[in-house]
């Protein structure tokens, strides 16, 4: 197998026929020896039926339906562990990102001789929120990260064989797959695409807070550090007004005073300590759902060549 195409469903059902037509036409002007692997994430649509058709129609369709919604990145993750190809090309099917960007990046990973080339946005796409609200996140995740990540990087990247293969190895139960693309290393090439907008998205300001905690948490320990030099701090703060009250108390005779100062003292103390423990428990859970080593998506079925499906 030449190519693999990767892509995942979920809520795509007005998509999908029109990214099957215009990834089919650019993997062909590549090679036939290619596969579309369509990595259903327990989309509440027909957007499985959809896939299901095309499967009927064209062998070199290929469904792996997952038996819930894991999660995108999980998802990916699973459809490249099912790939077979000596080039990986992953996308979303939604559109925003061009299936003839294929042709862009084919050129580029044979000419460059790179591991993967992947996408990243000039300009980020969104409201003006959306755009200082990434700016601000890959900032605080490449400030705490021992693995800087490109701003504005987009899903599509095109991989060699030896890349996806390191890259699968990986079996994180809390996936941040942007994070395991810069861990794994090789080399990397990005290029500059455009990106639509389709006005909708599911990662709303929720799971949004999510992904950036996961993110964090998952490739630094830096809030950790952060947080012993936080109580270094708070401790040498604390014994410089003890002894600036000591010293008022014994040689000024003057008592100690501020009420107020005191309980606002008492509540920002304990916040901070709420704080520091509530980071150091994520990490602590972290640890928990690691040592469980359960898989992180449930394969319900996987359809392949004709007529052929393999249930599990």
């Amino acid at each position: 197998m030449d190519l693999s195409i990767v892509t995942t469903l979920y809520s795509s059902a007005p998509y999908i026929e029109d990214f099957y037509a215009r990834i089919s036409r650019a993997a062909g002007t590549i090679t036939d020896a290619y596969e579309i692997i369509f990595v259903n994430d327990g989309s509440p649509d027909n957007s499985l039926d959809i896939a299901k058709a095309l499967f009927e129609k064209d062998h070199r369709v290929r469904i792996v339906d997952l038996s819930r919604n894991f999660g995108h990145h999980k998802a990916m993750m699973t459809g490249l562990a099912h790939a077979s190809g000596d080039l990986v090309f992953l996308i979303d099917s939604d559109l925003e990102e061009e299936p003839e960007l294929l042709a862009t990046f084919y050129d580029a990973i044979t000419t460059s001789g790179a591991d993967v080339i992947y996408g990243v946005q000039q300009k980020r796409k969104g409201s003006f929120v959306e755009k200082i609200g990434g700016h601000l996140f890959y900032g605080l995740l490449n400030h705490l990260s021992n693995y800087p990540i490109p701003s504005n990087i987009i899903t599509a990247r095109l991989m060699r064989k030896r890349y996806v293969v390191r890259l699968i190895e990986h079996r994180d139960r809390e996936v941040f797959i942007a994070g395991l693309w810069a861990i794994t290393g090789f080399e990397q090439l990005p290029i500059i695409v455009n990106k639509t907008d389709k006005g909708t998205s599911v990662y709303d300001l929720k799971r949004k807070l999510s992904i950036l905690v996961n993110s964090i948490t998952s490739f630094s320990n830096r809030p950790l550090v952060y947080i012993f030099y936080l109580g270094i701090l708070i401790m040498a703060c604390s014994g410089c007004a003890a002894l600036y009250l000591i010293i008022r108390r014994l040689f000024f005779d003057v008592l100690l005073s501020g009420w107020p100062s005191l309980i606002v003292s008492v509540w920002l103390l304990g916040g901070i300590t709420i704080f520091c423990v509530g980071i150091i428990g994520i990490y602590l859970s972290k640890i928990f759902m690691e040592t469980k080593d359960r898989p992180y998506t449930v394969v319900k079925e996987v359809y392949e060549k004709r007529n052929e499906t393999h249930t599990y």
